[in-house]
């Protein structure tokens, strides 16, 4: 993907739902989990919010596994909720993978991003364990084309909301290469204003398609 589409993407990404507001001027998005108590849980986005076209170049994720962590889920398409943030799969399916569906693909250049449940009200979902990742740890996608990605994690972080910098964990660390960011909520959840304090980005590059 270009600078340019790809800064199209980013403005997009943080205008389409905030009603004008420049990406200064807000927080960072969060993939949703018990902090999302105040919007309706398992809902879907409106259709107008989910154009899931994607760049070209792979096929589209289908599973992601992580074996050292015990993480074998399916992915679908998401696109965006109403705060402007990747919308991840609703809490009626806690054990599935949301990929954003009008971004990069696995395996295609470029950062592709998914994301994922921390917990539920009840129970712990697919992302759970995401901040034991540990780099050198391999991350499986098998797409649509019958093809598995092979990504290895280079990176885990755990960032605060109000210092998430969406250039720096949606765009790709390298020129020219394939990544792949997984995300979820991490930190403690804050009662009071009933949401994570952070959250939890593991980064991955390419190293082989079998």
């Amino acid at each position: 993907m270009t600078g340019t589409a790809w800064a199209v993407l980013l403005l997009g990404l943080w205008l389409w739902g905030r009603d004008g507001q420049v990406p200064g001027a807000v927080s960072g998005p969060s993939t949703g989990d018990v902090a999302a108590v105040g919007r309706s849980l398992g809902a879907e986005l409106p259709p107008s919010r989910t154009p899931l076209e994607s760049t070209p170049g792979a096929g589209t994720p289908r599973r992601v596994e992580i074996p050292s962590l015990g993480i074998e889920a399916p992915v679908v398409p998401r696109g965006l909720d109403a705060s402007g943030a990747v919308d991840p799969p609703p809490y009626s399916a806690p054990d599935t993978v949301g990929w954003y569906g009008v971004g990069v693909r696995p395996g295609a250049e470029g950062a592709a991003i998914l994301v994922g449940h921390v917990d539920t009200q009840t129970e712990p979902a697919v992302f759970y364990g995401l901040s034991s990742a540990r780099t050198g740890e391999k991350v499986h996608v098998t797409r649509t084309d019958g093809k598995t990605a092979e990504f290895t994690i280079d990176d885990v972080q755990v960032v605060d909301r109000d210092r998430f910098d969406a250039k720096k964990v949606y765009g790709a660390h390298e020129r020219s290469r394939a990544e792949l960011r997984l995300i979820t909520c991490g930190g403690t959840f804050d009662r009071t204003e009933q949401a994570y304090t952070a959250n939890v980005v593991v980064s991955a590059y390419l190293t082989g398609v079998r």
